[in-house]
């Protein structure tokens, strides 16, 4: 049999959707994003899934190939019913992403009230159970992540302001209050990602520096056009760019990334590295399940260095 050729860097699983609201044992209106995490042997997704009445929550699932997963009942991050998070809450918690720092795993997640979006930030030691930290970011700020490691004797974070079109960095000396902000990655005119970009997986920690999946938006006349591209940032000055994909690793392309509650989107909270170099990447398609696809550290890597400087 003639193998099937991809056309993305990013090769989906055969056996995509990996999770729909058909896996679920609950009803739901939808699922979407995952952060994914390693412990020891055990694969973690942290789900965005919408109940019935709109509000979103975050679910585990676990696995034990990192392909076939089983969702709990219950979600481990709600909105929380205490100040100061009360009224910065109350419409749901999302698209979290996950680092381990410190021996911690911490979660950054959206954090969506009457006010618009904030980041928020917790962290767990066991996935059953997390502590609040606090809202770590200024008013209508979605999709941070935090570097798994100290920058200049600071933590870091990457985030994008709601009404903007950039990346931008800030830091931190205690995780709760942040500043000394700048802008790391932008928009570029006549490419995939022209109209407005934004974080997609953690920083990854890599031999050339700290290695980066992002969404890029592309306007058309049958509306925006989500799709995953990838980029190098120096280990000691992340504001400074090594490389950057001219072309998306992953776009969609199938119909359970074109047809759904956001169609043409493929978007993702969440990639790990296996001790052999695979990428698993863990990505929503069109809002409405989760797919993986896998490919290798050095594809990304070569894709960045090997395009045209137009950072």
């Amino acid at each position: 049999m003639r193998k099937k050729f991809s056309y993305d860097i990013v090769r989906r699983w055969e056996g995509n959707p990996i999770i729909t609201i058909d896996d679920l044992p609950f009803r739901c209106i939808d699922i979407c994003n995952a952060g994914a995490v390693k412990v020891d042997e055990e694969y973690i997704l942290l789900l965005t899934i919408q109940r019935l009445e709109g509000h979103y929550l975050i679910y585990p699932a676990r696995s034990s190939d990192g392909y076939h997963f089983k969702v709990n009942d219950q979600p481990l991050l709600s909105p929380s019913q205490e100040e100061p998070y009360l009224i910065y809450e109350e419409r749901g918690v999302l698209d979290a992403r996950i680092v381990l720092l410190e021996d911690v795993y911490y979660i950054c997640y959206d954090a969506l009230g009457r006010h618009g979006y904030r980041a928020g930030l917790a962290r767990t030691e066991d996935f059953k159970t997390v502590q609040h930290i606090g809202l770590i970011s200024e008013p209508d700020t979605k999709g941070s992540v935090l570097f798994p490691g100290k920058i200049k004797g600071k933590y870091a974070r990457l985030g994008r302001p709601w009404e903007g079109r950039s990346i931008w960095i800030s830091y931190s000396e205690d995780l709760e209050y942040w500043g000394w902000s700048e802008v790391v990655i932008s928009p570029r005119g006549g490419f995939w990602d022209s109209d407005r970009i934004g974080m997609a997986t953690p920083p990854m920690k890599i031999d050339q520096g700290w290695l980066i999946i992002y969404y890029g938006i592309k306007q058309t006349s049958a509306g925006p056009l989500f799709r995953l591209g990838a980029v190098i940032l120096d280990a000691e000055n992340p504001t400074k760019i090594l490389g950057r994909t001219n072309i998306p690793i992953l776009s969609p392309r199938e119909d359970y990334e074109r047809i759904g509650d956001v169609s043409n989107l493929v978007f993702s909270c969440g990639a790990i590295i296996e001790p052999d170099d695979k990428v698993k990447l863990y990505y929503g398609a069109a809002n409405s399940c989760i797919s993986i696809g896998t490919t290798r550290v050095q594809d990304i890597v070569q894709a960045c260095l090997e395009s045209e400087k137009e950072f």
